[in-house]
């Protein structure tokens, strides 16, 4: 038996999350149906992060057992051949047998982008949260760095949320603009349910004018949910990178190609 890892890119608005559901629309449920299909037996795979529908992701990684015998390049290859368009495989490597895509990662890094325009942009419909008053992204990135560091961030965690622990390890956080777009970047250990949502939803009041710098760190120490924003859309969010030790041979983070090249009429820079 051999474990493989992948790495995948999709674009999550035409699937209902990663997890597999009965009616079949997400994304593990596409690849394994694809994966299967091309070793010829069952795959189940794990991934680094189960995001929801709508999330997308540029830099997932997922991992399988298999007992049949493809070199790597035919993993991509003959797997992207049975994919939609709207998902593909960018590497495969073979790994040790202890490796494992969720419980190896050392950190994950999601972006959060947000239009910033006077009028929606249908080119970024489901690709970018749109919001249309002038938003702060200095303020909204000073209010951040509260958020840096291990916290309880229960303030952030959705009624659903089903981790052990609230406390999660914040190792940097930060907002910048390019022309309309402000791009919320955040590498962490690990993430509550929503939680990305829930701080790009109270950095929006911040940014708006709404709330004060110090309110985010205020909220942090309340730790109480209901006390916070609302959630922002999932449209906006990216998983982009995971971490792993260097032992596993893994392709390194790399920066993906952003939104920022985009302009379009009536967008306008808020600051």
């Amino acid at each position: 038996m051999t474990r493989i890892a992948l790495g995948l890119e999709y674009d999550g608005s035409h699937f209902d999350g990663w997890q597999t559901q009965p009616h079949g629309r997400t994304v593990q449920d596409t690849l394994e149906a694809a994966l299967s299909r091309f070793a010829a037996q069952r795959i189940a795979t794990i991934c680094a992060g189960r995001t929801d529908a709508g999330v997308h992701a540029s830099a997932q990684v997922v991992h399988f057992d298999t007992s049949a015998e493809r070199d790597c390049h035919a993993w991509v290859r003959g797997v992207n051949a049975l994919l939609p368009l709207t998902a593909a495989v960018t590497w495969a490597h073979e790994v040790p047998a202890d490796f494992d895509a969720r419980r190896s990662a050392r950190s994950r890094r999601y972006d959060y982008w947000i239009h910033n325009g006077a009028a929606r942009s249908p080119l970024l419909a489901g690709r970018a949260a749109w919001f249309y008053r002038p938003l702060d992204a200095a303020l909204m990135h000073e209010a951040a760095q509260a958020l840096a560091g291990q916290h309880d961030f229960s303030s952030f965690r959705s009624a659903e949320c089903q981790a052990a622990t609230p406390v999660r390890v914040m190792r940097s956080i930060g907002v910048t603009r390019s022309g309309p777009l402000l791009r919320i970047r955040l590498l962490a250990n690990a993430y509550l349910h929503h939680m990305v949502r829930n701080i790009a939803g109270a950095l929006l009041e911040v940014g708006a004018g709404r709330r004060s710098a110090s309110w985010v760190g205020e909220l942090l120490a309340e730790r109480d949910r209901t006390k916070g924003a609302p959630t922002a859309p999932a449209a906006g969010l990216y998983l982009t990178g995971v971490e792993y030790d260097e032992r596993f041979g893994l392709e390194p983070v790399r920066e993906w190609a952003d939104l920022t090249s985009w302009s379009g009429p009536g967008s306008r820079s808020a600051d």
